[in-house]
């Protein structure tokens, strides 16, 4: 059974899977990580050149194969819930983890992020983490099996409460 790390970007899920990883003895694998890998490219390369279907494409891609694997934590990009075929993938082998940020902890946390390109392309930084958090929280509750709350609790903190949620499924 792997863990599966769901939520927008800057909750946590990267930090939290590489603590969950090293706990739990098993693999991380960042799903945006291997979208760049397959590629050859940046995020904002990719979706430059190709642009976001081309990207979510590959996404998916992605997420059939590390579905397909086993005792693995992964970290998926923010968007990966915005495909109904990922969630299935991801939830066939997986026990998806919602983690939650309110928009200020989010925008203090990726303030200075410069891998990832505008989603909406005319809006303020906050303004658009408000907008596109909005459109995919009910997507995210959906497809979640449990939901953490990520701000103002260390990570390690949070890896321990998705150890205690999933106790008796993270050892399978």
């Amino acid at each position: 059974m792997n863990l599966v790390l769901i939520g927008y970007r800057g909750t946590g899920k990267s930090t939290v899977g590489k603590i969950l990883a090293r706990k739990l003895g098993r693999t991380v694998v960042s799903t945006d990580a291997e979208i760049v890998k397959r590629a050859n490219l940046s995020v904002p390369e990719i979706v430059k050149q190709f642009g976001w279907d081309h990207f979510r494409d590959v996404e998916s891609a992605v997420c059939r194969d590390v579905a397909a694997q086993d005792q693995l934590i992964i970290d998926t990009g923010g968007g990966a819930i915005l495909r109904p075929e990922n969630v299935e993938a991801l939830r066939k082998t997986g026990t998806l983890i919602w983690l939650t940020a309110t928009v200020e902890t989010i925008t203090r946390r990726i303030g200075g992020d410069t891998q990832r390109p505008s989603l909406t392309g005319t809006k303020s930084f906050t303004d658009e983490i408000r907008e596109v958090l909005s459109e995919r929280t009910p997507k995210y509750q959906a497809a979640a099996t449990h939901v953490v709350q990520t701000d103002g609790v260390s990570s390690a903190q949070v890896a321990d409460r998705i150890l205690q949620l999933t106790s008796g499924q993270a050892g399978r």
